[in-house]
């Protein structure tokens, strides 16, 4: 294996820092995690929320030093140590602290664990599964979840209206289209007026403006409007949802960004029933990980993926990072590592 290009991040005291350089094999067998038995030649990777915190140094996202980013990744197998995988096999990898314990998918190579691979569904490309990425598992697994306490396709208009926060960005987005595609009614949720027609095209039925959610609920119970939510914000808009799911329904918590607090009480869950589903992608067994991509490839319309897609050379992906964090981008980043 040839001297490879990486996005390298250093840490000097409290400050960190990002430059394209080479690594060696040998750097990547020195730096590969406990285990790991299989190299991969990467196609793309996926720039998520998790990889603008670790570029910028923030959230404690990556701990040791030097360290390549990048929490998703898609390529070839080139040498495996482990009967589960052999050189041409094309696999998917996410999650397992990759891009943040482990390097991970800003890079031409990555040393990984044959247990923590997933392969490339037929039916898609390491572009199309990069656009997905970790944020499309997140969402699959919210609507599996979501499902699995009860979430059906109404019969008529307004019998099953679904909730979709932080609609823009990419588990708001595929969370969209994959309801959409499933039948259901989708109200997304977001604070960019520049990307209502995007999420129309996703399949979005209704456009709501992010602060009709922020505003503090001044009662505990509310009229009971949604069937379901998929919720990627958090704090006061998790609460305000909360309070007006409709009865025996349930919300799928994706993440953070509004916040870790939940100012809520116990009434809407001892009078109304509803449920609170914590959706951890990172940790999420293998089992639900692969039947999770089997469902994507299948309910996910392909030709409204192309819709979520900006494509980004390596050197573009500081730039990109520092946006991410301040909501600027849409959609899913691919990250083009060959060609």
């Amino acid at each position: 294996m040839n001297p490879f290009r990486a996005l390298i991040l250093e840490r000097e005291g409290e400050e960190v820092t990002s430059r394209i350089g080479e690594v060696s094999e040998a750097e990547l067998m020195a730096a590969a995690p406990e285990g790991a038995d299989v190299t991969v030649r990467i196609a793309c990777s996926t720039l998520n929320y998790k990889d603008g915190l670790a570029m910028a140094g923030l959230g404690k996202v990556v701990r040791r030093y030097p360290h390549i980013p990048g929490v998703d990744l898609a390529g070839e197998v080139t040498q495996s140590e482990s009967p589960l995988w052999k050189p041409g096999d094309k696999v998917i990898a996410g999650g397992y602290g990759i891009g943040e314990r482990a390097w991970g998918g800003f890079a031409g190579f990555a040393r990984l664990r044959a247990d923590w691979l997933v392969a490339l569904p037929t039916s898609l490309t390491p572009r199309q599964a990069m656009a997905i990425g970790t944020a499309g598992l997140t969402a699959m697994e919210a609507v599996i979840v979501l499902e699995e306490h009860g979430l059906a396709p109404g019969k008529g208009e307004g019998e099953c209206e679904v909730l979709v926060t932080g609609a823009a960005g990419g588990v708001g987005s595929i969370a969209v289209a994959v309801l959409a595609a499933l039948g259901y009614e989708v109200t997304a949720s977001t604070g960019r007026a520049d990307t209502h027609d995007y999420l129309k095209t996703l399949g979005a039925a209704h456009i709501m403006d992010r602060t009709e959610l922020s505003t503090p609920p001044q009662k505990t119970l509310l009229p009971e409007r949604w069937a379901a939510a998929v919720d990627a914000v958090g704090g006061t808009t998790l609460a305000t949802i909360l309070a007006s799911l409709k009865h025996g329904a349930s919300v799928a918590a994706t993440g953070l960004v509004g916040g870790r607090e939940l100012a809520t009480t116990v009434i809407p869950f001892l009078l109304r029933g509803v449920n609170l589903l914590g959706i951890d992608s990172v940790q999420l067994a293998m089992e639900r990980r692969r039947r999770a991509w089997t469902r994507l490839a299948a309910d996910l319309p392909l030709e409204k993926l192309e819709n979520m897609i900006q494509s980004a050379r390596l050197e573009e992906v500081p730039e990109l990072g520092r946006r991410i964090l301040e909501g600027q981008v849409r959609g899913r980043v691919v990250v083009e590592m060959e060609g």
